[in-house]
């Protein structure tokens, strides 16, 4: 999937909301400041730090997928004022995919910003008519006998993917698995892999 940056005339066009905001009052320079550097903070790696715990600790596991909020929350992560989180779990025969078809819903207190490509019409279309052709482009080719389940962020719910563990990985610790997993395993584009660690940037 192709990458672009962002529209300079979708950047004044935001700047110019957030400033007729805040000169009606409804928020304030210094609110817009807060939020933006708590999504600034808010990277792959905070999804990929849940994904390994999950991977070595049941309980921690069996909370993850029970309630992807408090979860995030039980690791100090404020979910104040973001939808609630769900989280898939890949299995032998079924595989997710995370979407949004509206928009470019993303869980981003746990992820980050998303991709380009997440917000592109092209993967928010083909996702859900073509998944498994989507899947391939991402280099992820999954046997004929493996489900693939597309799920619709929305605006009132956020869905992230709990990936199979690699094998191979028996015995590792949390920071090792930690630095197995990437962004794109989180929304189902691709797989986490023993032999390959990841780069988490956007």
């Amino acid at each position: 999937m192709a990458t672009q940056d962002p529209r300079p005339e979708s950047i004044a066009l935001l700047e110019k909301l957030a400033a007729a905001l805040i000169a009606r009052g409804v928020v304030t320079e210094e609110q817009i400041a807060q939020k933006q550097a708590s999504a600034d903070r808010s990277n792959p790696e905070t999804g990929a730090r849940m994904v390994a715990r999950a991977w070595i600790d049941p309980e921690w596991r069996a909370l993850l997928l029970r309630d992807g909020t408090a979860a995030a929350e039980a690791m100090g992560i404020s979910m104040r004022g973001n939808p609630p989180l769900g989280v898939l779990e890949d299995t032998e025969t079924v595989h997710h995919l995370v979407v949004c078809t509206l928009c470019s819903c993303y869980p981003r207190a746990i992820i980050g910003y998303p991709p380009h490509w997440y917000k592109s019409s092209a993967y928010r279309s083909r996702a859900v008519r073509e998944p498994r052709a989507v899947l391939a482009e991402f280099g992820t080719v999954l046997p004929a006998g493996v489900q693939v389940r597309v799920l619709d962020s929305t605006a009132d719910y956020r869905w992230m993917v709990l990936p199979l563990r690699p094998a191979g990985t028996e015995g590792w610790s949390e920071d090792e698995l930690t630095a197995l997993v990437s962004r794109d395993h989180l929304v189902g584009v691709s797989l986490p892999d023993a032999q390959r660690k990841v780069s988490r940037a956007a």
